[in-house]
């Protein structure tokens, strides 16, 4: 159906400013105060491309891809269109419209953690602030305050804390800050103790908060309350030690840790006692050089970021290599300097592709 638009007669230069205010705020609001929007996982899903699946046919397909979080082209509205008409004519009445509004958009996702909620909260060190995609709602929220007066700085690690509190560590400000469900500040912890935060991850059975203090060389453990308990580590290449640690990740009773310039993962347990290291130095495949981001998915599988290569990198439980993900590039399934790592209770796993400036998800399709 064409929608048609006739224009009245024109008005008298003293009426104009008035007319054009009341055709805004028609089109604003009429029809258009209950415009309700969904949020696309894919925002190209019109295209009905073909899934993407890895590894490529005639091998049984592992992975397949989800989609892609961008920022506010992930809401779409069937009802957009005159309500973006009337924004343009408000706009363009105070003079802000130049047709080159900026959108709300990821610019440098760090990590990410989906909450009980089923919402995807990123951290974004280059908005100073941390995305909320509500797919349930139909939202994006944009949190940017730490405290009631301090904006976050360097947001980097991220984790759900004790009665759906959302905890971020942020590394300039060298806390770890807690927020409520709604991103409202409660308060911090690790002043004084804390260097450089990075990587958070908590056991939820025994009220622990783990964090990489990444210029530290170690992990500081803290209860539920924010008490530091003890550290875990120190830097060094042995068994105990740790060399510029970056993510974490708890499952199973274990704690993982990108061990960054060590090039592996190092394996503890829920007290910090070594258990394996996982990865070694190496130009092949399944080697590592720079690991970021770490996770288990619900089937025990391990993901680790190789920044270095662009490429994801598929561990068993024990530690064997399986498969490789992606390649640099920005197309889908490729990835430009990826940071973080997570994965939810329906088997996604979800990389936070920096410099691309997005959140792909991909869907673990099970088997072995």
């Amino acid at each position: 159906m064409t929608t048609r638009i006739t224009t009245p007669q024109r008005p008298q230069p003293g009426q104009r400013a008035l007319w054009l205010l009341w055709l805004a705020a028609a089109l604003l609001l009429g029809g258009c105060a209950d415009v309700k929007y969904t949020l696309h996982l894919d925002p190209d899903y019109r295209n009905h491309a073909p899934q993407k699946h890895w590894p490529a046919a005639p091998e049984q397909a592992r992975y397949a891809y989800v989609g892609q979080l961008l920022g506010q082209d992930n809401l779409v509205s069937e009802d957009a269109n005159q309500r973006n008409l009337g924004v343009k004519v408000l706009h363009w009445l105070v003079g802000l419209f130049d047709g080159s509004e900026e959108k709300i958009t990821l610019k440098r996702p760090q990590s990410g953690v989906v909450d009980d909620q089923g919402r995807v909260l990123v951290t974004d060190v280059a908005n100073h602030a941390v995305f909320v995609f509500d797919q349930a709602g139909g939202k994006l929220q944009v949190w940017e305050m730490a405290e009631q007066s301090r904006r976050f700085v360097t947001p980097i690690g991220i984790a759900v804390g004790a009665d759906g509190q959302i905890l971020v560590a942020d590394a300039e400000l060298g806390q770890v800050f807690r927020l409520d469900r709604e991103g409202k500040p409660l308060g911090s912890f690790g002043r004084g103790l804390l260097t450089r935060p990075t990587g958070l991850a908590r056991d939820a059975a025994q009220g622990r908060i783990y964090v990489a203090d990444t210029h530290a060389h170690d992990i500081k453990v803290f209860d539920d309350a924010g008490v530091w308990q003890h550290t875990i580590a120190r830097r060094g290449e042995g068994e105990d030690g740790l060399n510029f640690p970056t993510h974490l990740a708890f499952a199973d009773g274990r704690l993982l840790v990108a061990d960054s310039m060590n090039a592996r993962i190092q394996m503890f347990d829920a007290d910090g006692r070594f258990l394996q290291s996982l990865g070694q130095r190496g130009l092949n495949k399944g080697n590592l050089t720079r690991p970021k981001g770490v996770a288990v998915d619900s089937s025990g599988n391990i993901y680790v970021v190789e920044s270095f290569y662009d490429t994801l990198l598929v561990f068993n439980q024990g530690g064997e290599f399986l498969m490789p993900l992606g390649g640099t590039g920005k197309d889908v399934g490729q990835f430009y300097l990826p940071s973080g790592l997570w994965s939810d209770a329906r088997g996604r796993v979800y990389v936070a592709d920096m410099f691309n400036g997005r959140v792909v998800i991909f869907q673990f399709l099970g088997g072995t």
